[in-house]
């Protein structure tokens, strides 16, 4: 009999950690859902004269004189948006994880999601980061350095970056 009851104590026990790890798999699962995946090292936060938000750019690829194109990952947290900007030789941008927004100046702005490329043409003014409630992670390439790299200039406002939602 008392054989019988610790049989069946450690059959419960197995039972309730079971459903236990199964509850632990599924919170995490869940919390996984809006976390991006990092294919490249989050770099230093990036400088409030070029974004706004917190966005982390990282360099993979530098400027030189036998490739001429630059490579980069920049993780943009919701919110978080680049300043208009443009590029001599035109960005190309690919969509690693996340929700983005991205706009060319004069027209209206687009969703960028993961899996998607986006051109944007030799000195267009463009901006683009993140959607307000989930992060983006993108990769950059801009060709033709020596032509030269980026022309910053004035920072996106809540009023434009609002006109998507």
């Amino acid at each position: 009999m008392k054989t019988t009851k610790i049989l069946a104590a450690v059959i419960l026990l197995f039972i309730w950690q079971g459903c236990n790890s199964k509850n632990k798999k599924q919170n995490n699962m869940e919390q996984d859902e809006t976390a991006l995946n990092n294919i490249f090292p989050i770099g230093e936060k990036g400088s409030a004269e070029w974004f706004t938000g917190d966005a982390y750019p990282t360099s993979l690829l530098e400027a030189d004189s036998i490739y001429t194109t630059l490579a980069g990952n920049v993780y943009f947290e919701p919110g978080a948006r680049s300043n208009w900007h443009t590029h001599p030789s035109g960005q190309i941008l690919i969509i690693t994880d996340g929700i983005g927004y991205f706009q060319i100046e004069g027209q209206p702005i687009e969703v960028m999601k993961k899996g998607d490329v986006v051109k944007f043409p030799p000195n267009i003014r463009h901006w683009h980061g993140a959607s307000p409630d989930v992060g983006v992670q993108q990769l950059y390439i801009i060709p033709n350095t020596e032509q030269g790299i980026v022309e910053w200039m004035e920072a996106v406002t809540d009023e434009e970056y609002n006109k998507k939602s």
